[in-house]
């Protein structure tokens, strides 16, 4: 067995089931999409993400990385809906012919708290959850092999291309390419790079194809694990809480009670 296996983490937020941190994720990421406004998912993002990211001694790595994710987003929703919101009547400036409105910026704000709720829940499961963990959990509960094996690769996918990436930007400056000096040398650049980053992944593909067949990946029946994350009968309720906490949340939205709050717009 692996030693990485087993190893218990280094918070109790770190030792919680992996499907519990999956489960706190998405709950997150929807509230934060159907309780709308701006002040609702910015007290998910509090209560649901940064809390638990100081716990789990990660909070500097998750708003570092989390504002890497949302700001390309972010911005572009913000730009659209300050400038082009359609039906916007009270205008708050005009540079040449487009107009900001008030109606806009609220809309933009209330779109940036989501997208800012929802990155943070996601960079908060990547930081403290092991990809091997969420494999072997969801293999224990069920769920197939290749479901799992697909998550593993979906989550391992971004990391492994970046450290290709890295890899083949040391081996190319030491064969003298220029990717350090102006804009268009460094859009030249890029070139000889993403060549070698997509074929080194379809090659990785392959490899992986080939070693999983030859350990029998593809065997008909049930697996036998030789370890599984730790689960409890109170990380079940919180599970089913958080579940049932975003279907209210839905029918709170379906039936217009959300709308009819005020502190929430």
């Amino acid at each position: 067995m692996p030693d990485f296996l087993g190893q218990p983490g280094p918070t109790p937020w770190h030792r919680l089931a992996p499907l519990t941190k999956l489960v706190i994720a998405i709950g997150t990421a929807i509230a934060a999409v159907l309780v709308g406004g701006v002040i609702g998912p910015l007290l998910l993002v509090l209560f649901g993400v940064l809390l638990p990211a100081r716990a789990a001694g990660v909070l500097p790595r998750l708003m570092r990385l989390s504002l890497l994710l949302s700001l390309p987003i972010g911005v572009s929703a913000l730009l659209v809906n300050l400038f082009f919101y359609p039906g916007g009547q009270q205008v708050l400036f005009q540079v040449g012919p487009i107009t900001a409105t008030t109606e806009g910026l609220a809309l933009a704000l209330q779109t940036l708290a989501r997208i800012l709720a929802i990155s943070g829940a996601i960079t908060l499961f990547y930081l403290t959850t092991r990809p091997a963990d969420l494999v072997l959990d969801l293999e224990r509960r069920g769920v197939s092999a290749r479901v799992g094996f697909v998550a593993n690769a979906s989550v391992q996918a971004v990391p492994s291309m970046l450290d290709r990436a890295t890899t083949i930007v040391a081996a190319q400056r030491a064969r003298g390419l220029d990717t350090q000096a102006g804009i268009w040398r460094r859009v030249r650049g890029l070139v000889p790079i993403v060549g070698p980053v997509i074929m080194g992944a379809i090659a990785q593909v392959e490899e992986r194809t080939m070693a999983l067949e030859a350990r029998g990946f593809t065997r008909p029946g049930p697996r036998t694990l030789l370890w599984t994350p730790g689960d409890s009968s109170r990380q079940r309720l919180a599970r089913w809480l958080v579940v049932a906490g975003v279907v209210a949340v839905g029918v709170a939205r379906a039936t217009g009670l959300l709308s009819s709050v005020a502190w929430l717009g």
